[in-house]
């Protein structure tokens, strides 16, 4: 259903708020996904890195709104019955299917016109714990804390600027009386996907290390990108927790590899990584994944969170 064609009152909205229908922030504003009253293409995205791009292609012509919220882990999403029912009001939904499975039902259920799988847009690759040109060195643990087909293409700016290019057809065909904006604002976003790729490849070409260590296997296809190796102590799952066996081959990789820094992230729980680094000798810092943005996050936005990021491998890889 067209946005345009598609209005809310605002005092439906606000008797619908009143009634604690959701606690969603569209509540907090006369501007909800699929009733905005704006006149505008209103898209659903399913978490951060699809509601950036969402943003950045459909510029002022789209109304966008995320099902996961700032600082809410987007693997443990359950979408409720209010944003189910925001989805089936919106003209498009953008999501990675995958991810969240949550998500993938309710939008598989869903009569929206329009809907955009970010994995259908590039390739996806099957990962474990160990990831990169050193994996292929040894045998490795990948047991329970594997994860099979890793969704984190975001974090390569090659992947995504090809999901960038996908999304923008997508809304292009979608909404065709800004198709023209929509092209011009996709070309604009792959441009500078390309110079953080550029900026990445050069500036980890030189390091003493090329391996690094982090908490969760989010990193793999940015790994593979720039000839590095991500060792993960848990797999694709953030929550779950490395045997024993796989903690003494960290360790022992750690010292052998010249690791200084095992990774954590900001939105779980940093207890295993500051363990193994201080029974290790190691430092810890911040390796940001980009699942959502936050009070913590070092950046605003997708490009000033990856340049904290290259900055972080820098260091730690020792960059000359």
């Amino acid at each position: 259903m067209n946005a345009r064609r598609h209005l809310i009152s605002g005092t439906a909205l606000a008797a619908a708020c009143a009634l604690g229908l959701g606690a969603l922030t569209a509540c907090s504003s006369a501007d909800a996904a699929g009733g905005s009253g704006s006149g505008k293409y209103d898209v659903v995205a399913s978490f951060y890195p699809m509601a950036f791009l969402a943003e950045r292609i459909g510029g002022d012509h789209v109304h966008v709104t995320s099902l996961t919220q700032p600082g809410q882990e987007p693997h443990d999403l359950e979408i409720s019955a209010k944003q189910t029912a925001q989805l089936q009001e919106s003209d498009a939904v953008l999501y990675l299917k995958g991810l969240q499975p949550s998500v993938d039902e309710a939008v598989a259920q869903s009569g929206v016109r329009t809907k955009v799988d970010a994995a259908s847009l590039t390739t996806l690759e099957e990962h474990g714990n160990e990831v990169g040109g050193h994996a292929a060195a040894h045998d490795t643990h990948q047991g329970e804390e594997s994860g099979g087909k890793d969704p984190h293409i975001w974090l390569d700016p090659v992947r995504y600027a090809q999901v960038a290019q996908g999304v923008g057809k997508a809304l292009e065909k979608g909404d065709p009386d800004h198709a023209a904006d929509y092209r011009k604002n996709t070309a604009a976003l792959v441009g500078q996907l390309n110079q953080l790729d550029t900026r990445f490849k050069n500036g980890l070409a030189h390091t003493t290390s090329k391996v690094f260590l982090t908490t969760h296997a989010a990193f793999g296809y940015l790994a593979e990108r720039y000839g590095l190796t991500e060792e993960a102590i848990n797999g694709l799952d953030p929550e779950s927790e490395p045997s024993a066996a796989r903690v003494r081959d960290l360790e022992k990789m750690a010292k052998a590899d010249h690791v200084t820094t095992v990774f954590y992230e900001t939105l779980v729980s940093d207890k295993t990584a500051r363990t193994i680094a201080a029974d290790a000798g190691l430092r810890t810092d911040v390796l940001d994944p980009l699942e959502g943005i936050t009070e913590k996050s070092r950046g605003t936005d997708y490009f000033s969170v990856q340049e904290a990021n290259l900055k972080a491998l820098q260091q730690a890889l020792g960059a000359k």
